[in-house]
Order: structure tokens, then C-alpha cells, then sequence
């Protein structure tokens, strides 16, 4: 049996050479399946499992929305903690191996709790340890990119990961929707395919073992262990923040797409899994193609800020029509508009970070911190979501305009954010 192989990282740990199509295919391979198996319960399986529970449609969207919101506390630790650690790592299996593939059996693990769990407080320990466990592995994860690649791979690379994490949306979806009358297999069939899928990748990267002693732990790293300075390096904040409120916009909605179409659309219940998974097919069609453009066209002209701004304002204006739709089929076209203006924006935004990182010798640390702005909305939002929705409900009825203008708000910031950062063009 094959071993997985592992380099000397030297004082900079500098990326060298452009990667080969095996190292790009595992990586998005590990990408797509990592995110499959954390969509699954937040694009339909926690809707499915909160109504074996919920009385009326508004405690199912307070729950889906309260126990997803648990979730946060358990992203942040894991990713910002297990990218230092991986930073100091000096283990014989590389610095970021270990991280990943222990991650990602923690998450399988609390997926199964779910699964089987009976009342709301044991979801919400559940899926508290699932992100804990994916962002353990997922902050080791990004940090890879760093290590391993040149920056003139960084704006293909990285539209290639933001096509995977959409793509892994809409398999999410899909597969989900198929399992829906199975609960244990719809939410253990996406957590068995990131586990491989991440091992896979795991046994290809060609990780680097640290040989040099790292610097004596002291406490105060522990509080910079969740922290970058923003007056420092004012670009690393600007970008923070708008990858904040443009995922936090996305979230959103999609947290509680099901419900939307289920209750303001008027959709049978029956029908609702097959109309999500229609919509969130036209929306990953127009984001990869928007996506694979977007990033050729910004490695040839060398810009990132315009497509950064751009797209979250597409995005912005496509959720605020959601507003204003009165049939299944403009669903359908709105998603494929929000998809070409997140495509973009996913494909865009990490080349864009991967230029500013503070310090080449704690790239893990930076990326997870960065991380925790793409994982606390992923499960804050819910939780902010739900008290919208509730906040002026009527009649059983959930406020998705409320939600649905300050999703188009919280893209809008986003976009004008990414203005005042200097050292990318």
C-alpha cells in the first residue's frame, strides 16, 4: 500500500512549481465532497428533520433556523484553532494531512447523532460538532492552497474551488431531495462521500513536514488564534468583511429556500424538493459558466476588485427580485441570475485573498481566520434568519420580505467594501 508522500517546508514555505491536473483534480474533488456533505442538511435535510418536530411553519423555520445558528461557535473554534495548529504541526504525516482527514470523521460522526436524534437539543449538538469537525478539516484545507500553488494559478484554482463548493450545492440538493423519505441515508450517504472524498485528496497532497521547531506557545497566541489585525492590514479586513456579508446574504436565503417556495410560493409540499432542485440547477448552470469566464478574464486583464464588486451587486439585485416573482418558472430565472453574479463572486474573492495574506509563515492561522467568514454566516444567518422571518410573521405566515431585503442589503455592503483595498488592483 501506497503512502502519502510529504515535503521538507522550508523557512517561507514558499509554493514552487505549478501543480499538475491530479493535485488540481483532488483538490476540487475534496472541495465538492466537503460541501456536499455540510448542504445537504442545510438545503434540505434539517427542513425534513425539523418537521418531524414542529407543530406549524414558523416553529419549523425558528428551529431549522436556532439549531443551524449553534453551529457558529462550532465553526469558529475549528477553523481558526486546527489552521494554527497546522501551522505548528510537526508531524511525520505532514501539517495539514492529519487535520483534515480526523476533521471529517468528527463531522460523519455528528451526522449520524443527527440523524437519529430525537429532539431539538440533540440536533443542535449535533450539527455544533459537525461543523466543528468540517472546519477542523476545512481551515488545514484552504491552507494547501497556499502552500502548494504559485500566485498565477491562484485565480483558476480558485474559480475551480468556488464552481465545486456551488456545484456541491446543487448535488446536495439533489441527492437530498432523492433520500428525503430515508433520513439516515440523507444525511450519511453526503457525510460518507466528504470523507472519501477529502482522504482522496489527503493521499495525493504532496503535504509538507515541518522540521523546524516552531515558536514557543504562549497564551496570547491563543486570542490571535481568532484574530487578524485590521488596522495593520486594512485590506485583509475590507475583504473579511464582505465575504461576511456577501455569504451571510446567501445564506439567507437558501437556509430557508425550502420554506420560501413551500410557503409564499404556495407550492405543494410534495413538489417542493423537485422545484428547489430544479432551481439550484439552473442556478450552478449559469455559476460554473459564469465562474470559468470570470476567472480567465481576471488572470488576462489582472483584475479582481471590479468582478468582486460587480457580482455582489448581480447578486445583490437578484435576491431583492425574489420580492417581486409569482410563478415557478421565474424562480427558475431569478436563480440563474443570483447564480452568474455568486459564480463570479466565488470564483474572484479567494484569488483576491490569497494576494494579501498577512504572514507567508502562518498561512493556515490567516486562512482560517478568513474561513471563519465564510462558516460563522453559514450558520449565524439561520439563526438571524429565523428571527426575521418570525419578526412581523402574520397569520402562520413567515416575514420573507423582511429576510429577502436584508439579504439584498447585506450583498450590497459587501460590494462597496471591496472598494478601499490597495495592494490588489
Amino acid at each position: 500500500m501506497s503512502t502519502p508522500t510529504a515535503t521538507v517546508a522550508t523557512e517561507d514555505r514558499s509554493p514552487a512549481a505549478s501543480k499538475g491536473p491530479v493535485f488540481v483534480a483532488g483538490l476540487a474533488i475534496a472541495q465538492l465532497g466537503l460541501f456536499m456533505a455540510l448542504f445537504a442538511p442545510i438545503m434540505i435535510g434539517m427542513a425534513i428533520k425539523a418537521g418531524s418536530i414542529a407543530q406549524t411553519d414558523t416553529e419549523l423555520t425558528t428551529i431549522v433556523g436556532n439549531v443551524l445558528g449553534y453551529g457558529a461557535i462550532g465553526a469558529f473554534l475549528g477553523n481558526s484553532l486546527f489552521g494554527r495548529l497546522s501551522d505548528r504541526s510537526r508531524s511525520r504525516f505532514g501539517m495539514r494531512r492529519p487535520y483534515m482527514i480526523a476533521g471529517v470523521l468528527v463531522m460523519a460522526g455528528a451526522f449520524f447523532m443527527i440523524a437519529v436524534a430525537a429532539d431539538v437539543w440533540m440536533l443542535a449538538l449535533g450539527w455544533f460538532v459537525a461543523q466543528f469537525g468540517a472546519n477542523a478539516a476545512y481551515g488545514p484545507f484552504t491552507a494547501t492552497l497556499a502552500d502548494q500553488l504559485p500566485e498565477k494559478q491562484h485565480a483558476r484554482v480558485s474559480a475551480l474551488i468556488g464552481i465545486m463548493q456551488n456545484v456541491a450545492i446543487f448535488a446536495a440538493t439533489w441527492i437530498a431531495s432523492l433520500l428525503s423519505s430515508n433520513i439516515l441515508a440523507m444525511f450519511m450517504v453526503p457525510a460518507v462521500i466528504g470523507v472519501i472524498a477529502v482522504v482522496a485528496y489527503a493521499f495525493v497532497l504532496p503535504d509538507k513536514v515541518q522540521r523546524e521547531k516552531p515558536e514557543p506557545f504562549r497564551f496570547g497566541m491563543l486570542a490571535k488564534t481568532f484574530w487578524v489585525n485590521p488596522v495593520k492590514y486594512p485590506d485583509f479586513g475590507f475583504a473579511w468583511w464582505s465575504r461576511f456579508l456577501v455569504i451571510a446574504a446567501n445564506m439567507l436565503f437558501i437556509t430557508f429556500r425550502f420554506p420560501y417556495v413551500m410557503n409564499r410560493m404556495g407550492v405543494p409540499a410534495e413538489e417542493v424538493p423537485a422545484v428547489v432542485s430544479q432551481g439550484v440547477l439552473w442556478y450552478t448552470i449559469t455559476l460554473i459558466a459564469s465562474g470559468y469566464i470570470a476567472g480567465w478574464l481576471s488572470d488576462r486583464i489582472g483584475r479582481r476588485k471590479v468582478f468582486v464588486f460587480a457580482s455582489s451587486a448581480i447578486f445583490a439585485v437578484g435576491t431583492y427580485m425574489l420580492l417581486h416573482i409569482d410563478s415557478v418558472g421565474q424562480f427558475y430565472l431569478v436563480e440563474a441570475f443570483i447564480g452568474i453574479g455568486y459564480g463570479i463572486y466565488m470564483s474572484i474573492d479567494l484569488a483576491l485573498v490569497l494576494q494579501i495574506l498577512p504572514n507567508t509563515k502562518e498561512r493556515g492561522k490567516d486562512l482560517g481566520v478568513f474561513n471563519i467568514a465564510n462558516a460563522l454566516p453559514s450558520s449565524l444567518a439561520p439563526f438571524i434568519g429565523a428571527w426575521l422571518l418570525a419578526l412581523g410573521a402574520t397569520g402562520g405566515m413567515p416575514n420573507y420580505e423582511l429576510l429577502l431585503i436584508a439579504a439584498a442589503l447585506a450583498a450590497l455592503a459587501g460590494a462597496f467594501i471591496i472598494l478601499p483595498i490597495k495592494k490588489v488592483k
